[in-house]
Order: C-alpha cells, then sequence, then structure tokens
C-alpha cells in the first residue's frame, strides 16, 4: 500500500510544478509587457515634449516677427499723411471752430465719444470726437461719395478695432478721411492699403496724447 501511495502523489506533484512554471511564465511576459509599455510611454512622452517645445518656440518666433513687422509699420512713412503740431488741449463747453474738416485736435468737450469700434450712422460732435483722438482713437469719416462697399468695409474695420471710431461726415471735401491727434489722411477708397497702415501706425500710436486713457463711457 506504501507504494501504491506513492505512485498517486506523483502526478499531483508534477501538476503542481507545471503551475509554478506557468504561473512564473506569465509573471515574466507581463513584466515584459509592462517594460514594453514604459519604453512606448516614455518615447510618446518625449515625442509630445519636443513637439510642444518645437510648438511652443515656433509660437514666440511667430510672435516676435508679428511684432517686428507691426513694430517696421508703425515706424514707415504712409504717402499723403499731414501732420499739424502741437495743438492746445484745454476743456471747454461751447462750439469751437476747427481749422480741419474734420478737427485732428485742439480744444475740445470733457467728454469723449465712446471709441472701443463704435460706428455711429448720424453725424457726432467734433468736439467729443477730438477728445477722443487725445485718447489715442483713429476717426474714420466719409462723406456722400462714399459707395456702399466702402461704408460696409470700413464699418467692418472699425468694428474690430478698439481704440477706433466712424461716423458720416457730410461736409468733409475728401470720400473717405482719416484722423488721429493732429494727424490725417484722406483717401478715395476703402480698399486703398493705406487705409490698414493708418490704423497700425495710429490706432495708440506716438501720436496719443493720453496713452491708455478709457475710450468708454465717455465722462471724466
Amino acid at each position: 500500500m506504501g507504494s501504491a501511495s506513492k505512485q498517486s502523489n506523483k502526478p499531483g506533484g508534477k501538476a503542481a510544478g507545471d503551475r509554478r512554471a506557468r504561473i512564473a511564465e506569465l509573471r515574466a511576459a507581463e513584466q515584459r509587457r509592462d517594460r514594453r509599455n514604459k519604453i512606448i510611454a516614455s518615447v510618446v512622452v518625449g515625442v509630445l515634449v519636443i513637439g510642444a517645445i518645437a510648438t511652443g518656440t515656433w509660437i514666440v518666433m511667430d510672435a516676435n516677427k508679428d511684432k517686428k513687422a507691426k513694430e517696421a509699420a508703425a515706424s514707415a512713412p504712409i504717402d499723403g499723411v499731414q501732420t499739424f503740431g502741437d495743438l492746445s488741449r484745454n476743456h471747454v463747453k461751447e462750439k469751437v471752430t476747427y481749422p480741419q474738416t474734420p478737427p485732428v485736435g485742439g480744444d475740445h468737450n470733457a467728454v469723449w465719444l465712446d471709441c472701443m469700434g463704435h460706428v455711429y450712422d448720424q453725424p457726432v460732435e467734433n468736439e467729443r470726437a477730438v477728445h477722443s483722438l487725445e485718447h489715442g482713437a483713429v476717426w474714420v469719416t466719409y462723406n456722400d461719395k462714399a459707395t456702399p462697399d466702402d461704408i460696409k468695409a470700413l464699418s467692418d474695420k472699425v468694428q474690430a478695432t478698439p481704440y477706433s471710431l466712424m461716423s458720416p461726415y457730410p461736409d468733409e471735401k475728401g470720400t473717405i478721411t482719416l484722423s488721429a491727434w493732429s494727424t490725417q489722411l484722406v483717401v478715395d477708397s476703402a480698399s486703398d492699403p493705406r487705409v490698414n497702415a493708418f490704423f497700425t501706425k495710429y490706432v495708440q500710436g506716438q501720436q496719443t496724447q493720453e496713452p491708455g486713457a478709457s475710450c468708454t463711457m465717455g465722462s471724466m
């Protein structure tokens, strides 16, 4: 019987050994997968980091390029622009007779016009518009020679540009007039490339008498 007992234990011992070997094999395979996944994850992270660095570098370079382009445009002369020297800046309550039409500066009302991309469909007060120019706004005006397409294009431009305003000005001689403090340009069409150049150079440009002053709410 002792011999029979030994023979019955042999298959069980072999099966247990096989299970241990199989478990060890599965664990080894799992460890290999873990190592492989970690390597893949590291590579992916590395690629993402390199990509982020490259993207960030490109953004910085592009921003610097755009800044330099704007600085170059702001310093470049614009053909046809007139300047009028130093102008008075007193606050007055009465109407002012200005030498330019539309005016580009001088004494003005203490209350400015909202000029954060505001498009007015009626003529505005000179004295309040001049105050907006003092704050660095560009004022776009036009007479009845301007076409509907001109008016639409200029309206879109103004509405997209803080520190600008637009209004009809029936008495002006030029079809379209762009005014900044002590600065003015007359053009025949909204498609004239000098329009964009004027905005680039004079919206909150060097001519601004009160840089950063409010262009909303229109009161001191």
